[in-house]
């Protein structure tokens, strides 16, 4: 029988762990800027951002800056006092922030409004 085949996988398996070990792989679900310092409130210096709401009949979370928040917790220096499926509301002492999920998307008033619904397809 002969064994050069297998040293060889197994040399080959010791070698390639140890190889990948000295690269760091980037974490695909990391927020852009979660290794930056911290900013005023304990969030990244762009400020938190929604990035995710989870509303259900047991639990009410947001994802705030790649860190999961339940309802009436703590995100940085603020505490999640409201949730809804599109923003959510922190406060710290008197201040508020509100945090929108699509901050960029505006709602708009349909052009056609005036007409029937079966009229606008």
């Amino acid at each position: 029988m002969n064994s050069a085949p297998w040293a060889i996988s197994c040399l080959l398996s010791l070698a390639l762990p140890a190889a990948g070990a000295a690269q760091g792989l980037a974490d695909p679900t990391r927020p852009p800027n979660a290794g930056d310092a911290l900013g005023e409130g304990g969030f990244s210096a762009g400020g938190p951002q929604l990035q995710s709401v989870i509303l259900s009949s047991r639990r009410k979370l947001a994802v705030i800056d790649g860190q999961t928040v339940a309802l009436g917790g703590k995100a940085g220096d603020f505490t999640l006092v409201a949730l809804s499926a599109s923003e959510a509301v922190l406060r710290r002492g008197e201040e508020t922030k509100i945090l929108k999920l699509h901050p960029a998307a505006e709602k708009k008033p349909d052009p056609r409004g005036d007409l029937p619904r079966e009229a606008k397809k």
